[in-house]
This record gives structure tokens, sequence and C-alpha cells, in this order.
């Protein structure tokens, strides 16, 4: 299992790579207060023994782990919650009301999930998806907080990349855990001069521009001092960061509506339109990489983003 383990000011907060598809791609987060400890995101269930490394590193034992939170229940974020609920015995799950029964009783999520994959794809994405005793799941409502030992954990209701989705505000590094909301940002393209690439989500199926921009701007009004992104890593909610992930917005909803009335191989169209969208923002950075690079590590985003963006379109 790759690992990518540091600590972020000081704040007891480590990032873990989850080893999703590539290293990073997906990452998971552990939070320490005091010697208790709260995990932010599971990955897949490939991703529980890289988790249960990293407590170890921390000198502690799973039965240290209060917290088990989702930001939503896609399988990346949310595949390995089951199994790491069984190997953390004092945990609670906390995900968004629309997400307890499928942690509950997870057959229809993983049915839908196979549909698309098929059964070996997903069995080695995923892994197989474990129920989650209902009495073990809390429902993180809209401005709910915790009291995380003396640090105040508070959940921010953000649709827009999924009708499912919260964002958690951290008091102690004014951090705010973000997953798919605050859109992704991939390290490979970071350049020199601390500039980043970062752009939203758009993946299937629940897509509404006016609802990201808005969970978008919600969280940017909170000042935070770091976003921690799921898809990867941390980053500055300045201006210009903010500003980008607005354009890109922007963009990839021009670029749905120029088919709007073309509805025949549209999503092919929209998946090379948005390659091509992202590798013109690399290109404006003058970055040292090569054209095929950057397509291929951007293809999947690009056609998942096209996906989501047909679903909306056949609304």
């Amino acid at each position: 299992m790759t690992q990518n383990l540091y600590n972020n000011n000081e704040s007891g907060i480590y990032q873990l790579d989850a080893d999703y598809i590539a290293p990073g791609l997906a990452s998971v987060y552990l939070m320490r207060q005091k010697d208790r400890l709260a995990i932010i995101e599971t990955g897949t269930a490939n991703t529980v023994a890289t988790i249960m490394q990293a407590i170890e590193q921390q000198g502690l034992t799973a039965e240290a782990v209060d917290w088990i939170i989702l930001t939503h229940i896609h399988l990346d974020h949310a595949a390995g919650a089951g199994a790491l609920m069984q190997k953390c015995p004092n945990a609670k799950l906390v995900v968004h009301p629309r997400g307890v029964r499928h942690m509950v009783d997870p057959a229809k999520l993983e049915a839908g999930t196979k549909a698309v994959y098929g059964e070996e794809k997903y069995q080695q994405l995923y892994g197989s998806l474990i129920p989650v005793a209902e009495d073990r799941v809390m429902a993180a409502t809209d401005e709910m907080t915790l009291d995380f030992h003396g640090r105040t954990l508070t959940f921010y209701d953000t649709p827009g990349h999924a009708m499912h989705h919260v964002c958690i505000h951290d008091s102690l590094s004014n951090g705010v855990f973000t997953g798919d909301t605050c859109g992704l940002s991939y390290r490979q393209f970071d350049g020199d001069d601390g500039s980043i690439l970062l752009f939203v989500t758009t993946t299937p199926v629940h897509f509404d521009p006016l609802a990201m921009r808005a969970s978008i701007e919600r969280i940017a009004a909170l000042k935070p001092a770091e976003l921690f992104l799921t898809h990867y890593g941390s980053v500055e909610p300045s201006a210009d960061n903010i500003g980008q992930l607005l354009a890109s917005l922007d963009a990839l909803v021009a670029i749905a509506e120029q088919y709007r009335e073309a509805p025949e191989g549209r999503t092919e169209r929209m998946a090379q339109d948005i390659s091509d969208w992202l590798y013109a923002r690399i290109q404006e950075r003058n970055l040292p990489l090569s054209e095929d690079f950057c397509r291929r590590w951007l293809a999947t985003d690009a056609n998942l983003n096209a996906q989501g963006l047909e679903v909306w379109l056949s609304h």
C-alpha cells in the first residue's frame, strides 16, 4: 500500500493516500486530538489496511477511533466504511441524512455500481460493501456540530456534486474537508510558483450547477485557512483559486449547453471538449509536462464529468 503521511501545521491532521487506481488520486484524512482519532473519508475496502497502519504509527489502536466521517457516499470515498467500522468498535459513522440508509443497507448502492463497472472491475476497485448497524450511524444535519475532545467539527450541507454531500469545518486548523464540493487538484499539475490546477467535478448523477456554485461560495465565505480535498490534498482557498474553481464550473456548463439540442454522441464530444479545456489551462501555465501525460492523467475525470453533464442535460 502506498503511504503518504504528514502532519499538517501541528493540528493533528494527517493525509493518507487511499491508493485508489493510482497514487496521488484520492485521500483519506486522519485527525488526532489528544489520544483520540477521527477519520474523514474511508477510501475503498483496499484502503482499510493503510488506515490501520497509520493508526499504529500514531502509537494507538483501533479502539481510539471515535468518528468515521464521510463527505458523501460515492464509493471512492465510502466503500471502505463498513469494513473500517468492523475494525473500530467504538466508532460512530457520520454521513449526510440521504446517505444513512445506503450505509445500513448498501445493496442498492453496490448493485448500481456493479451495473456500471461489471463484477470483476467492481471488486478490484471497491471490494464488497459491508452493512453498518443503524445504531452506529449518525445523520450529519446542516450546521450540526461535534465536540471532538475540545475541537469543534461543524457540518455543512453542500449539494451540487451530490445531494448527499457535506463539508466539515475543523475549528483547530480552520480547515474545511471539502470532499468533491470544491473540486479536484492533482499535485502533478502544481507550478513552481505555488499555482495549482483546480476544477469542479460534475460526475453522475446529481450535478446541479446552481447548487454547486452556492456550496462553493458558502465554503469560501467561512474564510478557511485550507481546503482539504479528497482529490487531492490541501490547497489554499485564495481568491484566485476560488475564481478558478468557479470559472471551471462555468466552462463545463458552457460545454454542455452547446450540445443541449444535439444529443447524439454528445457524451463523447463533451469528454473531448473537457479534455481540451483542461489541457489548455495546463498550457497557459507553461508546465514542463507532455500532452500525452496530461491527457492520460485527466482522461477519467473528463469522461466522468461528461457523463454527469449528460445526466444533467437529460433531466
